[in-house]
């Protein structure tokens, strides 16, 4: 089977000017169409009732005498409009015209034809019909259009004859509808002639009209063209003063800006993941590098020394530990940056901070330690991972505030909705440069990056996590020379 190409002229695009003026036309066309058809039968009757009326004018000013001269009443009586009396009755030839039939029905329905010999022959209905109309004399109103024995339309109008409480017949004028049918077709077809101009005028008119209408688009589509991944600054005009452009170039704009954050968020992140990944291995091959340089040195013979033996265990076993910390940390994070499944219990965070008071006090050493703290405050959280966070910037405190003269402020408090906690150090402080980074994985603020002033960089990162997982926020101030303060907000309970 052949499985070529799709029929680019069936699937062929048109352009939305093109949709817009033929879709224009088309309506405008029907519309046109419509106006005709009603305008065709609207017309129709107004012809054919003026033509009915001014016969029944016509009708009413001739007197019956003048219409039946000769009448013969089968009971011999007078004729009832004040006729002459004849066995031969015949119509005066001054009353027809040749476009015109009269007929006279008899209180019977006899049907009699007046006009046979000058006139039009008088097209008939039936005999029920005629008594009908004789007995309701509302009947005779208006018109009918009736076809006589020669297949041609007539439009007829009736005339009641005697008294009005006692009928003595009626007359029957009737009219070719062949002129009135000429004219309306001459209309229609002038109707149609100025439509079609009508038509040619308005295309000649709408193009430049849609032209000009559909400039915007036409530059948001080059707009557009310009845009790519390296160039999202582009911007739409959003005022151009048309009300779907400019909401269309609103949400394009939306829409750029969305992208333009989320690339860079992309591209942070893997300028986080490349340098987390390296200072992950930094870190990592610090200890494998140790390790291995001691077993070299056991294996080239220091195992046999019972003293260079003992060092190289202790130093093997403090890398060993230092790396399985590292790795914990990694774990732990890991499980941070999915969603965290936490334990949450109400809690009251000061009884938690002074169950911890006698181990952070042996963690500060000589450091002074003042601690203000506010009874009664309840926290939602997971008291370990609250411990945690606690630790985590009492040991940063610690490693940055001098052994004799360090001080070391804890405080808590709480306002309406919030519980704060807040680890004050005297220590050297930060730069705003550091204040920025203090919370990005594997970060230290020593360049040197020397074991004894702290570890992997990864604990303030962990209790940043931690804090956020809880619904909570942390932020670091800092003054050079004058110490840093670490702020810890977290939900009270009943108030997340």
């Amino acid at each position: 089977m052949k499985t070529g190409r799709p029929n680019r002229r069936k699937y062929a695009l048109r352009s939305l000017r093109s949709e817009l003026l033929a879709r224009t036309l088309l309506i405008l066309a029907l519309l046109l169409v419509l106006i005709g058809f009603l305008q065709y039968f609207l017309m129709k009757d107004f012809l054919y009732r003026s033509r009915a009326d001014a016969m029944k004018t016509q009708l009413n000013s001739i007197p019956a005498d003048l219409l039946l001269r000769d009448w013969k009443d089968p009971n011999g009586g007078a004729a009832p409009w004040g006729g002459i009396n004849r066995r031969d009755s015949r119509p005066g030839p001054f009353l027809f015209w040749s476009d015109v039939s009269l007929a006279f029905i008899d209180t019977d329905g006899t049907f009699r034809s007046l006009s046979s010999e000058n006139g039009l022959n008088p097209p008939r209905l039936t005999t029920q019909q005629y008594r009908a109309m004789q007995q309701n004399k509302r009947m005779l109103h208006g018109y009918q259009l009736i076809t006589d024995a020669q297949r041609n339309e007539q439009l007829v109008v009736f005339r009641s004859l005697g008294p009005p409480d006692r009928s003595s017949g009626m007359l029957q004028m009737g009219v070719s509808t062949t002129s009135m049918q000429e004219q309306l077709i001459n209309q229609l077809r002038t109707f149609i002639l100025l439509s079609l101009i009508a038509l040619a005028i308005g295309l000649a008119l709408m193009l430049p009209v849609l032209r000009r209408t559909l400039v915007p688009l036409s530059r948001m589509v080059e707009a557009v063209k310009r845009i790519d991944a390296g160039n999202l600054d582009e911007r739409f005009d959003a005022d151009q003063g048309q009300y779907e452009v400019d909401r269309l170039a609103i949400s394009f704009n939306g829409m750029l800006e969305r992208l333009e954050h989320s690339f860079a968020a992309e591209r942070e992140l893997q300028m986080q993941m490349r340098r987390f990944i390296a200072d992950a291995s930094h870190e990592l091959r610090t200890p494998l590098t140790s390790i291995h340089g001691f077993l070299e040195v056991l294996l080239r013979g220091a195992a046999s020394n019972p003293n260079q033996l003992q060092s190289a265990l202790e130093s093997m076993y403090g890398e060993s530990k230092r790396m399985n910390k590292l790795v914990s940390d990694l774990l732990l994070l890991a499980k941070l940056d999915r969603t965290p499944e936490l334990k949450l219990d109400d809690i009251s965070l000061d009884e938690l901070l002074l169950e911890m008071k006698p181990q952070l006090l042996m963690l500060a050493g000589t450091r002074k330690v003042v601690f203000d703290m506010t009874a009664g405050v309840r926290v939602l959280a997971e008291g370990d991972k609250i411990k945690q966070v606690v630790l985590n910037l009492f040991h940063n405190a610690v490693q940055h505030t001098n052994a004799e003269k360090g001080v070391i402020h804890m405080n808590l408090s709480a306002s309406k909705k919030m519980a704060d906690i807040q680890i004050c150090d005297n220590g050297p402080g930060m730069s705003q440069e550091q204040l920025e980074r203090i919370f990005e994985r594997f970060y230290r603020g020593d360049e040197s990056r020397t074991r004894s002033s702290g570890g992997a960089g990864l604990g303030l990162a962990i209790t940043e996590s931690i804090v956020k997982a809880h619904g909570g926020n942390i932020a670091a101030e800092s003054t050079p020379g004058v110490g840093s303060v670490f702020k810890v907000t977290l939900p009270l309970a009943g108030k997340v």
